[in-house]
């Protein structure tokens, strides 16, 4: 056997190694639609200079894992549903599906879906909330220091 084919057959080991983890740590979502929502929500509040984004902040671990206790199964064919239509919409607007097109060509497809699609006020909700309600939304985004003393009033003047 040559070297060559023995580096062929680990990285496709090694590939598969990695495809089997990442289906089997997601409680809800296959890989692939877990994909294209940590996509959606990063899009929706990217890292930027003051703090992380929604990928920092598991926000779609957190919907994962709602999801997985929702008992409602049309709150989960919703999401099953919407994720599809992003990948058409992808594959209208770039010619490939959402995960395949460019950074520029995603983000087209979630600014289209902001003005026309039910499942884009269900992504920003669930991400508003999963963000802000994380570690890196509290502290870091809105910079919460926790019961502290401040030594200073910190509302605003009354008027006399």
């Amino acid at each position: 056997m040559e070297r060559r084919e023995l580096l062929k057959i680990a990285a496709v080991a090694a590939t598969a190694g990695r495809l089997v983890e990442a289906q089997t740590q997601h409680k809800f979502f296959s890989a692939e639609e877990f994909a294209i929502v940590d996509e959606l929500m990063e899009i929706i509040i990217p890292t930027d200079d003051h703090s992380p984004g929604a990928r920092s902040a598991l926000c779609a671990a957190y919907v994962d894992e709602r999801l997985a206790e929702e008992p409602d199964a049309k709150v989960k064919d919703s999401w099953r549903a919407g994720i599809k239509q992003v990948d058409a919409l992808s594959k209208s607007m770039n010619g490939v599906p959402f995960m395949a097109a460019t950074p520029e060509g995603r983000t087209a497809v979630v600014e289209r879906m902001s003005a026309q699609e039910k499942f884009f006020a269900l992504v920003k909700e669930a991400t508003i909330h999963a963000y802000y309600t994380s570690k890196i939304g509290i502290h870091q985004e809105m910079e919460y220091k926790g019961n502290v003393l401040l030594n200073q009033f910190v509302g605003t003047e009354l008027a006399p």
